[in-house]
């Protein structure tokens, strides 16, 4: 089973998220903020991390590039999932290391058929 590190400090946004991720057949880690992401990234086998980008203590991006830069997870797939969704932002989150750029509200079905082709990977 695929473990996928569900990174955002909306509860309500990473509940609803973790729900349909394990109707889909898949694990789910959660970590509310940059710190706690890095240390469940650490300590677990993630297949897959998402990642929101405007969180407290470290943003997305800061996460997202320490990720790639380390030996155990830069390998591991991150999709960048936020509400940020001017070109700038997009560009931020390539240049991060992130391997896709999702906006919020998120269509679930397009989610998952990412989540589907980075696994593929």
């Amino acid at each position: 089973m695929h473990k996928i590190l569900v990174v955002d400090d909306d509860v309500y946004g990473r509940e609803i998220l973790k729900t349909r991720l394990e109707h889909e057949g898949f694990g789910v880690i959660e970590a509310a903020n940059g710190e706690e992401a890095k240390k469940q990234a650490d300590e677990n086998d993630c297949s897959l991390i998402i990642l929101d980008v405007m969180m407290p203590k470290e943003n997305g991006w800061q996460v997202c590039k320490f990720l790639k830069n380390s030996d155990r997870t830069k390998n591991v797939p991150v999709i960048m999932l936020t509400a940020l969704a001017q070109p700038i932002d997009e560009l931020r989150s390539f240049e991060s290391g992130a391997d896709a750029y999702v906006t919020k509200p998120v269509e679930h079905k397009g989610l998952i058929e990412t989540i589907n082709k980075l696994l593929k990977r």
